[in-house]
């Protein structure tokens, strides 16, 4: 088939530290904050940004692996997501497009080459723009999960720092952007245990991200993400992966930050912080597999989604977010969960990548059967 592979590579290096300009300084200095024994964030962490604004998008590495796994059995051409794309595909009109484009301005910047390719009536892997909004928006996503009693920590969504006065908070909650993924404006600082904290934490979002914040309860559970593939009744969940904590930096909060996912672990340094299949009981694997296909359904995800879960006090799952534009890296040092969790069911790299694409052409009706299939391994 002729495949256009859709994309937007990174601009600069996501590990890049960057002081916080003085304007961004909550105000009253340090807002009130203290060390605690859940939020242990250092002097340096906590004075300093670090520079996320193209986390979301893909390397050149990963951009060529996925180009090569295509490759393999299509013809690929490259098309970056700019403000060319549209023009680019209208000339080009592939059979199909591998999606891979996270966007850049707005709420709906993982929409807006979905939203083009149904203009232009062009077959595209993974969800329709709707779902990728929908799952963009952490509190429309949590919203559909709560109304059809999917567990999901309770939350507010603030949108000026005087909201905070008017209402009541149990701590520790943990504080993130409304609309960013890759674990943006998500770091060791965002668990938060008192009134102090979370008034600068909010502040630093809404100033940095000119975005509501979202205020969510603190789950001190262990936490899991599920890759599931398919369509319909056919959703395979893949090995469940759990984040271990106990590798990251001493003293640091039991979350997989910014700092974790982009800073501590590297690939010529990775941290053992994933452990994929997990060890966990045929029941809790049960529940976190029902829990994930049940939200992979209500969000109307198509072809590929990752899934993250935490547990309450209890041992019950509980829905952090839905990705359903995953990383996919495909170097198995720099810890990429999706293609983690595809190895440890027997898949590999370029069969991940073929299967994701004859997913959506078997859905498109653009073949009639899959190529390739998959089995997973016992």
């Amino acid at each position: 088939m002729r495949v256009a592979l859709v994309f937007n590579q990174k601009k600069e290096d996501a590990r890049q530290y960057v002081r916080m300009d003085e304007k961004s300084k909550p105000p009253g200095g340090n807002g009130g904050a203290s060390a605690t024994s859940i939020n242990r964030t250092s002097e340096s962490l906590s004075t300093q940004h670090i520079s996320d604004l193209y986390a979301e998008w893909d390397s050149p590495e990963t951009i060529e692996a996925v180009r090569s796994a295509l490759a393999e059995v299509h013809d690929v051409t490259l098309v970056e997501a700019d403000e060319n794309a549209c023009e680019r595909l209208r000339q080009d009109r592939p059979q199909i497009v591998f999606n891979m484009s996270e966007g850049l301005y707005g709420i709906s910047r993982e929409a807006q080459i979905p939203a083009i390719l149904e203009l232009l009536q062009i077959p595209y892997t993974g969800s329709d723009p709707l779902t990728l909004a929908t799952c963009l928006d952490k509190s429309r996503a949590k919203e559909i999960l709560s109304y059809y009693q999917v567990p999901t920590p309770a939350f507010r969504v603030i949108s000026h720092v005087a909201e905070l006065r008017q209402r009541r908070f149990s701590f520790p909650q943990m504080v993130k952007p409304l609309h960013e993924g890759s674990s943006k404006g998500v770091f060791n600082s965002s668990v938060v245990s008192n009134a102090g904290d979370l008034e600068r934490e909010v502040f630093n979002i809404l100033e940095r991200y000119q975005e509501p914040a979202l205020v969510e309860e603190y789950l001190g559970g262990r936490e899991f993400t599920v890759a599931l593939l398919g369509n319909g009744n056919g959703v395979t969940v893949l090995p469940i992966v759990e984040i271990r904590f106990g590798s990251l930096p001493e003293g640091v909060n039991p979350i997989y930050s910014y700092e974790a996912k982009w800073i501590w672990d590297t690939a010529d340094n990775p941290l053992d912080i994933f452990s994929c299949p997990a060890d966990i009981t045929p029941s809790l694997r049960e529940s976190i597999e029902k829990t994930c296909v049940q939200a992979y359904h209500l969000l109307r995800c198509r072809d590929w989604c990752r899934i993250d879960v935490r547990l309450d006090a209890r041992g019950i799952p509980h829905i952090l977010e839905l990705n359903p534009l995953p990383g996919i890296l495909p170097d198995p040092d720099e810890n990429s969960c999706f293609p983690k969790a595809a190895r440890a069911a027997g898949i590999g790299y370029s069969q991940l990548i073929q299967t994701v694409l004859s997913l959506a052409a078997v859905r498109t009706g653009v073949v009639a059967v899959p190529m390739p299939s998959f089995q997973e391994t016992p």
